[in-house]
């Protein structure tokens, strides 16, 4: 079984940067490239169906198809066994504590050297990243975010449609199921997440930064 590292960043002249430094730390893995979330959640799927193991998931927060943190829980929920290192230009260490807690396994900024980024990605290789301290007040919010990378990735996406105002309709719709199933799914999505209706449950999102780009 063939090793492969996925790059998700939608500036093609940064995949090639990350690309090199995998190729420093893990010559042998074979470098999958995405320039979108759907991209990626695609290509997921399509080493999975090459039979290759996907051994990490180099992912940008800024990209399009992600609002927020949507892509990190998005692409944990689909792969909880793989690693995710988030590159991002986001500063501060909510970002970086924001991003473990819906799946990273850590997080790097873009302006890191070379040395730093092979760094980086050795340690997540081996599930390994730096401590990062909470904010006293993030406590009460950790259950939640807990929750939320807990949601399978069809729940994720209706949850993410519903914070975009679309109707049972229109998630249906795109996600190719049908309005019976949409209701099912929020009906385990409010019971997760221990709220009675759909505003409450985007209230949710919007205070764990699902709505909030990066």
């Amino acid at each position: 079984m063939a090793a492969a590292i996925l790059i998700a960043d939608d500036h093609p002249l940064f995949r090639q940067a990350l690309g090199l430094a995998v190729a420093r730390v893990r010559p042998e893995a074979r470098v999958v490239e995405a320039g979108t979330l759907a991209a990626a959640a695609r290509a997921v799927e399509d080493v999975q169906g090459a039979g290759d193991a996907l051994d990490l998931i180099l992912l940008d927060l800024k990209m399009p198809g992600a609002v927020g943190y949507s892509g990190i829980a998005l692409l944990h929920a689909e792969r909880p066994g793989v690693p995710i290192l988030v590159v991002s230009s986001a500063e501060g260490a909510a970002a970086a504590e924001e991003a473990r807690a819906f799946g990273a396994v850590g997080f790097l900024r873009k302006d890191s050297d070379l040395a730093a980024i092979e760094a980086a990605i050795a340690r997540a290789l081996h599930g390994r990243a730096p401590p990062v301290e909470r904010a006293p007040d993030d406590a009460e919010l950790a259950p939640v975010r807990e929750t939320v990378a807990r949601l399978t990735p069809t729940e994720l996406k209706v949850l993410l449609a519903v914070l975009d105002g679309q109707l049972n309709k229109q998630i249906a719709h795109g996600l190719g199921i049908s309005e019976a199933t949409v209701k099912a799914h929020m009906t385990v999505i409010m019971r997760k997440l221990d709220v009675r209706n759909r505003t409450q449950a985007a209230l949710v999102a919007r205070s764990l930064g699902l709505d909030l780009c990066h």
